[in-house]
């Protein structure tokens, strides 16, 4: 789970309200008390089961985390199986894009890797046991009829008038269903369990369904396909799972992944549910994803808006930052709220000493420096990043026509603004100080430029010999020298904390969540910048070339996070 791949130790961590709450990695405990009894004979072997319906997102990298983490930790092997037993929603895109995935963080299944319909003709197997037990039928009532006879918490069940068919009936209709003699919805294959057990779960689940669709690595071999909670809990069984780790709403169903297990008498792993991680101002429900993706407020399951993990890669985030939020946030038994800001806190840790520094201007302002020469430039230092002397210093091109920040000048500044303003000195950073003393204006009155003077005993931005001291720093670009770039400043997809406490999430997805500008200014060094490399725009944040629209000459800076911290914050008031 950390930069080490291993699962996080025991601690705490404080959420944003300032709480104490525990971390403590309670499925390492059961883990270690299984290894002192030798009850899996000292194995350990988790899994990551993704359904291969849809892209990774945040919340299964805590999965991914916590499952390949504690193999590691424990010298046993992960996992990584494609439950893929619905071909309707299914496809090998997902399939690669999540391999894909699991590797970016860090992750090997080395030859670990399973798919459940390699299991098809034992699951039809253990099917046909069941039924031979007495304890699956074949039922024809409708799926309507079916959830009205379910009942509800506070009403029992009513029992299926098909429910006491006999085994050899169940066996004919059940192989009936699987050479595709009956139409698709006539029946399904049920456990016979208790209609009026308190966990509706319990209710005679279905165990298979008769559906015509061709499945990704089977073809249309079959037209009936296993449900879910069937499926999975044998897979894990197939397997030889130690500890089958899963997500908080599951722990429903674990009755019943029991309930299978022990009616046919088959090896058993232990089900372990765990806190899923809900995340501030996100959305990790892939249901929504989707409807996301399919109803165009994004551009597709990478836009770097999204919390899928090649979103998350293509806007700039990196495996390690990911990995160690998922450390620092460990492992609980209920449910939280997650501050997102623990997240951009974990990249921004890890950039400040990994990404140089350069200086760009998003919004250009021109200034001239009157008493520069018209046909001189100069070259001044820049250290690459303070955090690390080792990344050494660049030259930057300097002339007499600049571009600075539009927001870094007033006409008639307020008394706590320091930037620049008429009559007043600054410094720009490893140049000279400059002051102005006029403004032009166009004829609506805004702001086009700024004429300046410089001090050339100040070079390299550095306290003059009189010993006068300015109060701002100023970054900036030459004119003559600067690239054009577009550069894309991602914001929250959403403009609430939790946007799932809405009937319809999509009335807080945020309008300013992507402003794209289209005429900043950056130094000449940044020209070739391609995908792969971080960059500090000094007093503007993080950001990264986009991998899919940057190119030779041409690149596409995603900010990836600001340069303001809100968990530093937090932590420093605790």
């Amino acid at each position: 789970m950390s930069g080490e791949n291993k699962a996080g130790d025991d601690k705490t961590h404080t959420d944003p309200a300032g709480k104490e709450k525990a971390s403590s990695n309670f499925i390492k405990h059961i883990i270690e008390a299984d290894l002192k009894t030798d009850k899996y004979g000292g194995r350990v072997v988790t899994r990551f089961p993704p359904e291969p319906n849809g892209y990774l997102h945040i919340g299964h990298a805590k999965s991914i985390c916590l499952n390949f983490g504690i193999a590691n930790q424990y010298q046993g092997t992960c996992h990584l199986r494609f439950d893929d037993t619905n071909p309707l929603k299914e496809s090998i895109e997902y399939v690669d894009a999540i391999k894909e995935d699991v590797r970016w963080l860090g992750f090997d299944w080395t030859k670990h890797l399973y798919y459940t319909s390699d299991y098809f003709d034992r699951l039809y197997e253990y099917a046909v046991e069941l039924i031979k037990r007495g304890k699956a039928y074949v039922d024809s009532l409708t799926p309507e009829e079916i959830r009205a006879f379910r009942g509800t918490l506070n009403e029992p069940g009513k029992e299926s008038p098909y429910r006491n068919r006999t085994v050899e009936e169940n066996l004919a209709l059940f192989e009936k269903m699987a050479k595709g003699e009956l139409e698709d919805g006539s029946c399904v294959l049920r456990a016979k369990i208790d209609m009026a057990s308190s966990n509706i779960v319990m209710r005679d689940p279905t165990l298979y369904r008769i559906r015509r669709q061709d499945h990704h690595r089977t073809g249309n071999k079959w037209c009936i396909y296993p449900m879910y909670d069937y499926a999975h809990c044998l897979s894990d069984s197939l397997e030889k799972i130690t500890h089958s780790i899963c997500t908080l709403e599951f722990v429903n169903n674990r009755e019943l992944y029991d309930w299978i297990l022990d009616a046919l008498e088959v090896y058993h792993p232990q089900q372990i549910e765990f806190a899923r991680l809900n995340l501030s101002y996100t959305i990790l429900s892939k249901r929504r994803l989707i409807q996301l993706v399919e109803e165009k407020h994004v551009s597709g399951w990478d836009d770097p808006r999204m919390p899928t993990l090649s979103g998350l890669r293509r806007r700039g985030y990196t495996a390690a930052a990911i990995r160690k939020f998922c450390d620092m946030i460990g492992v609980a038994r209920r449910d939280s709220m997650v501050d997102i800001s623990l997240l951009e806190h974990c990249l921004r840790e890890e950039l400040n000493v990994s990404a140089p520094r350069v200086m760009g201007v998003l919004h250009p302002l021109k200034i001239v420096i009157e008493n520069y020469p018209e046909d001189q430039s100069e070259m001044v230092e820049a250290i690459n990043n303070p955090e690390d002397e080792s990344m050494g210093t660049r030259e930057i091109p300097f002339s007499r026509v600049i571009y600075i920040e539009r927001d870094d000048f007033m006409e008639n500044p307020p008394k706590k603004f320091y930037r620049l303003g008429l009559g007043r000195e600054v410094r720009l950073r490893y140049a000279y100080f400059i002051t102005c003393h006029d403004v032009i204006k166009d004829e609506s009155g805004e702001i086009i430029e700024l004429r300046c003077t410089y001090d050339p005993e100040t070079r390299g931005g550095n306290t003059p010999p009189d010993g006068r001291k300015v109060k701002a720093t100023l970054h900036w670009v030459s004119k003559s020298h600067a690239i054009n770039a577009e550069v894309r400043l991602y914001d929250h997809l959403f403009s609430v904390e939790n946007p799932m406490q809405s009937s319809d999430f999509t009335e807080h997805l945020n309008p300013d969540s992507l402003v794209a500008l289209c005429n900043c200014k950056l130094e000449p060094g940044l020209k070739n910048a391609m995908s792969g490399v971080h960059y500090q725009f000094e007093r503007l944040g993080y950001f990264f070339p986009d991998p899919m629209d940057s190119s030779p000459g041409n690149p596409v800076f995603n900010r990836v996070a600001t340069l303001r911290d809100t968990w530093a914050k937090i932590k420093k008031k605790m």
